[in-house]
């Protein structure tokens, strides 16, 4: 378990009683044309005086009872999918735990049910890469079950400091998300290094390369140099705001 202040009982049971779940939109933009490519649905929790809880937070005091986090995860997938924008691409996070937790790792996994049943345009499964090795494996077995079902799948948080690359997760998945550390970090010439050399493998093996953390036009001209293929961040805000 991290080092994290969870949350206390009462108020995780008065969260998953009276579904304080929302979801907010962001759009994942082409660096060329300007155009929304896709959504990114990105879960919100609200306590009883509608004040937002962190989500990461709502997840780590989920972790400690699988099926309360199956629960709660599968609740948020189909408001997520629910309310998606009709002919564009919708990404949704999934943690390793939340898919397995079912107990059902095969077909009838009720995650890969309800993507599978999505009809409205194509889901792309984001994965959460982080310090643990078990997590990397269970990734590989839930891209596997995927991919399996023609699902596309995306790792996130790529060249954050505190997450760990698998270079057997980053072969095997379709989109590769740079972390907003790499816009803070464009300066450290050693690291850009490693930055273009992700990118270029991800362009060699036909994956698509996605810019997190764009929040201003010189952002976007970072994106556009290192040819990235899209970006996200508040810089398109104003713009393509979607909450529900």
């Amino acid at each position: 378990m991290k080092d994290k202040k969870l949350l206390n009982p009462e108020c995780l049971i008065d969260l998953i009683e009276n579904r304080r779940f929302g979801v907010e939109y962001q759009p994942i933009v082409s660096c060329k044309s300007q155009e929304i490519f896709a959504y990114e649905s990105l879960a919100r929790f609200y306590s009883a005086n509608n004040t937002l809880i962190r989500p990461d937070l709502v997840y780590e005091s989920l972790h400690t009872s699988p099926l309360s986090l199956f629960q709660v995860e599968y609740q948020q997938k189909k408001l997520q999918l629910s309310h998606a924008v009709d002919d564009h691409d919708i990404f949704v996070n999934l943690d390793q735990d939340s898919y397995f937790s079912s107990g059902v790792i095969g077909q009838s996994n009720p995650f890969l049910k309800l993507f599978k049943a999505f009809k409205k345009s194509n889901v792309v499964v984001e994965l959460i890469e982080n310090s643990e090795i078990n997590d990397a494996i269970m990734s590989l077995a839930m891209i596997d079950n995927l991919a399996k079902s023609n699902i596309h799948t995306a790792i996130d948080d790529v060249c954050n400091p505190q997450s760990m690359i698998s270079t057997s997760v980053i072969q095997l998945v379709n989109y590769i998300k740079l972390d907003k550390f790499v816009v803070q970090n464009q300066k450290n010439h050693n690291f850009m290094l490693l930055v273009k050399s992700i990118i270029d493998y991800a362009h060699s093996a036909n994956k698509k390369v996605i810019l997190e953390g764009v929040e201003t036009y010189e952002d976007l001209q970072l994106a556009q140099q290192l040819k990235c293929d899209f970006v996200q961040g508040f810089y398109y805000r104003d713009h393509f705001k979607n909450v529900t």
